[in-house]
């Protein structure tokens, strides 16, 4: 009797805990509603939001560890390196030598319109167009210096990318080896072309200066004791001859 008698107590209290907060009863039914469906799809779901949190051990290649395989990636690590050092520099020195090239033909101009004007122009404007050859004299120096100063950093990397390829191909890293010697061969071709052209530069110049002096010894007019003393040089070879 007692226990009937609490069941009705306990069910005219939730009718009237309803009747009073409907906004609860209903998110209650919502909620209940979202758990409706098979048991095993929500253990299917909770399963599967498991196994994705495990880390699933990756299986690793032994040989991929050992120590040539080590030694192989570091050379050609050092090989892409010193690589890339030997570009920079050099790109650095054929635009060292383009500009010490480009120098040499000023300068050279300079000397052949000056040997060209010679004894056409009063000292004034001599004076004037030899300061114009001693200012490009000052940059051509100053180009070939800078050119000097590439090319001994040039030679630096080319050494060095040498011994990485040395070293690449006593470890085993053909490829690295191989195409370290394609590199060094294809810098050295670029190089000795901008120095041909350099150096084609420089023996015009040469000519235009022996040109130029050649051209001065004309120009000079000979001095009276010495148009004396040739003549009595002559005087005196004919007469010896006779």
């Amino acid at each position: 009797m007692a226990a009937a008698a609490n069941s009705r107590w306990l069910r005219s209290c939730c009718a009237l805990f309803r009747r009073s907060f409907p906004v609860l009863a209903s998110v209650r039914t919502r909620c209940m509603s979202g758990f409706k469906g098979p048991w095993n799809k929500v253990a299917a779901l909770g399963f599967g939001i498991t196994l994705s949190a495990i880390p699933i051990a990756q299986k690793h290649d032994p040989s991929s560890l050992s120590n040539e395989a080590l030694i192989r990636r570091a050379v050609s690590l050092v090989t892409d390196s010193t690589g890339t050092l030997l570009s920079q520099t050099t790109y650095a020195l054929i635009d060292a030598l383009t500009e010490y090239t480009t120098a040499v033909y000023t300068l050279l101009s300079l000397y052949q319109k000056y040997t060209h004007l010679l004894g056409k122009m009063n000292s004034k404007e001599e004076d004037a167009v030899w300061q114009v050859i001693i200012g490009a004299r000052v940059e051509m120096t100053a180009k070939h210096q800078e050119y000097l100063k590439l090319e001994s950093r040039w030679m630096t990397a080319l050494r060095l990318s040498e011994m990485a390829a040395e070293a690449a191909y006593q470890s085993g890293a053909d490829q690295a080896s191989v195409s370290t010697h394609n590199h060094i061969q294809l810098v050295k071709t670029q190089v000795q072309e901008a120095r041909q052209m350099s150096q084609k530069a420089e023996t015009k110049l040469a000519e235009a200066k022996t040109e130029e002096l050649l051209k001065l010894k004309e120009e000079e007019p000979v001095p009276p004791t010495s148009q004396e003393s040739n003549m009595e040089e002559a005087e005196e070879a004919y007469l010896r001859e006779d």
